[in-house]
């Protein structure tokens, strides 16, 4: 039997005041991700609440979608160091995520480059793949993290950024 080295990721890695709805513990209506990286993967256990409900019992379409988009951006963060934002983003969506019941999301690095990261992502229920996504990131310079913020970089996300030491 071959056991895998699991490592949690900080959910503090950008720093203990930011407020992302996927990943700040302290976002009262988040998903308040935590993430560990197993192997070439970057995973996260979620069990939608009624709160994330579309159609009765099934977790909202939308919601799924940013479930994928920040599986994936804490992928790069596990896998590379780096941190990204969204370029492009395919969804589909092959199955109901049922409220109450758990979903593991898996991220894995497809095609890598220093500006340019596609990544695969899944999201499994009971066992069955029901949505699949691949997305497009782009990794910027601190500069370029600060033109698309329009904002300075918190020390915290300057580390994260192409080119940092």
């Amino acid at each position: 039997m071959t056991h895998r080295h699991v490592e949690h990721l900080d959910p503090h890695l950008f720093g203990s005041e930011q407020d992302c709805f996927g990943c700040s513990p302290h976002n009262p209506i988040g998903f308040r991700l935590n993430f560990t990286r197993e192997g070439d993967e970057v995973i996260a256990r979620f069990t939608p609440g009624p709160q994330y409900e579309g159609p009765p019992g099934i977790m909202h379409g939308g919601l799924q979608a940013t479930l994928v988009d920040e599986i994936a951006a804490w992928t790069i963060v596990g896998l590379r160091g780096q941190m990204g934002f969204t370029a492009t983003m395919q969804v589909r969506l092959t199955r109901p995520i049922r409220t109450g019941r758990e979903v593991t999301a898996r991220g894995r690095i497809m095609k890598d480059t220093p500006r340019l990261v596609t990544l695969a992502v899944v999201l499994e229920q009971d066992g069955e793949i029901a949505v699949r996504g691949e997305l497009v990131f782009a990794v910027p310079d601190a500069r370029g993290a600060e033109r698309i913020l329009e904002r300075p970089l918190p020390e915290e996300w300057r580390r994260l950024c192409r080119g940092a030491e």
